[in-house]
C-alpha cells in the first residue's frame, strides 16, 4: 500500500487489491455492454428457448449500460405467448442480475460517478431512502436505473440488498409488461 492525500487533507492508504478489483469490474462492464450491443440482433433468437431465453435476453439487455436492448419488448411479446407471471419472474430475475453491471461500474468508478450531474440527487435519495429508491426506479421504465445502480455501488449498498430491491422493482415492471402483452 502507498499513501495519498485527499482534497480534505486526510492521508489515505492506496490499496492495490481494491484498485485491481475496480479495474476488473470496469473492464467486465465494458465487455458485457459491448457484447450486448454487438449481439442485439441475435437476442431475438433466444425467444424460442422459452423462459430460459426470456431470462437470458433480460439479463443481457439490462447488463448493457445506457445502450438500448430489446428486453422489455421480449417480455411484452412473451407475456402474450407464455404464462405472464412466469415470464415476469424470468425477466425480473435476469434484469436484476444484469443490473449488477451498473452496480459494479459505480463500485469501481466511485470518483467518476460523483462528477455526474444526476448523481448528486440520486445519491441523496439513496442515502435517505436506501433500497426504496432502487425499487421505485427499477419499477418505472426509465434510463435512470443505470445511474441508480451505479449510485448503489458507489455508496457500497450490500450487493444482496441491491439485488433484492432491484428484483422487487423489476418484478413490478415486468408483470405490467407481461400482462400488457
Amino acid at each position: 500500500m502507498s499513501e495519498g492525500v485527499r482534497q480534505d487533507g486526510e492521508v489515505r492508504q492506496f490499496n492495490w487489491r481494491t484498485a485491481a478489483f475496480r479495474v476488473v469490474a470496469l473492464v467486465t462492464v465494458i465487455a458485457i455492454s459491448a457484447a450486448g450491443y454487438l449481439l442485439r440482433d441475435e437476442l431475438k433468437n433466444f425467444e424460442a428457448l422459452g423462459y430460459p431465453g426470456i431470462f437470458l435476453i433480460s439479463l443481457i439487455s439490462n447488463a448493457t449500460i445506457v445502450l438500448p436492448a430489446p428486453g422489455i419488448i421480449v417480455t411484452l411479446v412473451a407475456g402474450s405467448i407464455f404464462n405472464p407471471i412466469l415470464v415476469a419472474l424470468a425477466a425480473a430475475a435476469g434484469a436484476a442480475l444484469g443490473e449488477l453491471t451498473g452496480y459494479l461500474a459505480g463500485y469501481s468508478g466511485r470518483g467518476v460517478m460523483r462528477r455526474a450531474s444526476s448523481y448528486d440527487r440520486l445519491e441523496h435519495l439513496m442515502k435517505e431512502y436506501g433500497g426504496w429508491t432502487v425499487l421505485v426506479l427499477a419499477a418505472v421504465p426509465n434510463p435512470l436505473f443505470d445511474i441508480a445502480g451505479a449510485a448503489a455501488g458507489a455508496l457500497r449498498m450490500p450487493v444482496a440488498a441491491f439485488l433484492i430491491w432491484a428484483f422487487a422493482g423489476k418484478m413490478i415492471k415486468m408483470l405490467a409488461f407481461a400482462y400488457a402483452g
